[in-house]
């Protein structure tokens, strides 16, 4: 194999011309030939004992190329790359220039590579950081959610329907005084105020009473799943056959000797509050880490080859059909569900999977300005550390996941780490308005 040339003809673009000889050729083809005479038979020749030369004479000279050449290819293109020191990030498309027993193979390989960004003033970013500070409306709101947790539902005949009611109802749906599909139900439970249906119609229920019967008006939005039916105007009947409404528990020393390990409710509150102080701050960490990485992807300058995004999309949708898949539920079954075909699903991981690859060239970059270096005994704990969590042995983590893997995740750890230290924050008031 020789290389001929390698040239930067775009940005992370290289082409690479590879000549492999006549002599490494014909010993490729009979390589091939070899493997695949057992399943050739010619008239006057046992089976797998045909000669090379008739074969070709019979099924044409190049019978055995394409399986050559391929072979050429997995052999000879990494060992190019390789020499050029190039650090690929897509499967390098590869054009058959020429072929001859004689001359040998030409071929040209377009290589993406890795793009080389910069980026600067990594240090000092400033950036917002929420309040950490509990108030007592916050420990009021957790009360209230542990009131509504052992809440109990009361039939309500005395009154009209309200909002945050539960009603169940009779409907049928028409449109030009024809009942249309998928209109009609009966006994369904529907909560008022929770949106479940479309706009207008759990409002038009607000007011009415146990056992009354009513229509209601309403316009499905234009953007309705069912083309048939949106935009246009409908009229349901409906029948309310029941209301019920939560009753909250008072919230008293009885109570909360029923719920939790305390006597009173001032105990309760007062761990309520530092168990809040603590999420609070933990929270606002996250929020202001979020906030900082968020920086440092609006600092870096480069080219990024679009197939790192759409590789990074294709990652996040299988792990989110692995998910899927331990509920009982396939990727076909979910977008069905949301009504989504498979190239609209993904587009919404295209965000989040652009700033994830930014990110993370980003801190790879830092690491390499700050000359970042990982120890063999980090590597060796943290490989420890995910055997344990996972009850398998190191040699298999080092299988799977790969120890240079590992290194280099730790490697991007310490940048980021880095990048937090020296990150200040930013009071709400020093935030320009938008």
């Amino acid at each position: 194999m020789s290389l001929k040339s390698s040239t930067n003809t775009a940005v992370n673009t290289y082409e690479l011309i590879i000549e492999v000889g006549g002599e490494d050729f014909d010993k490729a083809v009979n390589t091939v030939y070899n493997k695949e005479k057992k399943d050739i038979q010619l008239k006057g020749f046992r089976k797998g004992k045909a000669p090379r030369k008739l074969v070709e004479k019979e099924f044409g000279e190049n019978v055995f190329w394409e399986n050559a050449i391929n072979d050429l290819c997995n052999s000879e293109i990494p060992v190019a790359i390789e020499q050029e020191k190039l650090e690929i990030v897509d499967t390098p498309a590869v054009e058959l220039v020429s072929a001859s027993i004689t001359d040998g193979v030409v071929l040209k390989v377009t290589c993406t590579t890795k793009p080389e960004i910069t980026i600067e003033n990594y240090k000092g970013i400033l950036a917002e950081k929420p309040s950490e500070e509990v108030t007592d409306a916050d420990v009021d709101a957790q009360l209230e959610q542990m009131q509504k947790r052992n809440a109990r539902m009361i039939s309500i005949d005395d009154r009209p329907a309200q909002l945050n009611d539960q009603v169940v109802i009779d409907f049928e749906g028409f449109q030009d005084g024809v009942a249309f599909e998928g209109g009609k139900a009966e006994n369904f439970e529907l909560g008022l105020g929770s949106h479940q249906f479309i706009p207008g119609f759990e409002d038009a229920i607000v007011g009415h009473n146990v056992g009354e019967e009513f229509d209601i008006d309403v316009t499905f939005p234009e953007d309705y799943g069912m083309e048939s039916l949106a935009g246009k105007p409908a009229t349901f009947k409906i029948k309310l056959h029941e209301i019920t409404s939560q009753e909250l528990p008072e919230f008293d020393d009885d109570f909360v000797k029923e719920i939790s390990e305390f006597d009173t409710v001032d105990e309760y509150k007062a761990d309520a509050r530092t168990k809040l102080q603590v999420s609070m701050k933990n929270n606002s960490e996250a929020e202001f880490n979020n906030n900082v990485m968020q920086k440092v992807i609006d600092l870096v300058q480069g080219e990024i080859p679009e197939c790192m995004f759409r590789q990074r999309v294709d990652r996040l949708v299988s792990d989110f059909e692995q998910r899927l898949k331990t509920q009982g539920m396939g990727l076909d079954m979910y977008l069905q569900y949301t009504g989504m075909d498979l190239d609209s699903f993904k587009e919404t991981f295209k965000e989040r999977a652009k700033d994830e690859v930014t990110l993370r060239l980003a801190l790879e970059k830092i690491a390499e300005l700050e000359n970042v270096e990982v120890s063999d005994e980090e590597v060796d704990n943290y490989i420890k550390e995910i055997a344990d969590a996972n009850k398998v042995n190191v040699d298999m983590v080092k299988q799977f996941i790969g120890v240079e893997n590992i290194r280099a995740d730790l490697t991007v750890e310490k940048a980021s780490n880095l990048v937090l230290e020296n990150a200040v924050v930013q009071s709400p008031a020093e935030v320009p308005a938008e």
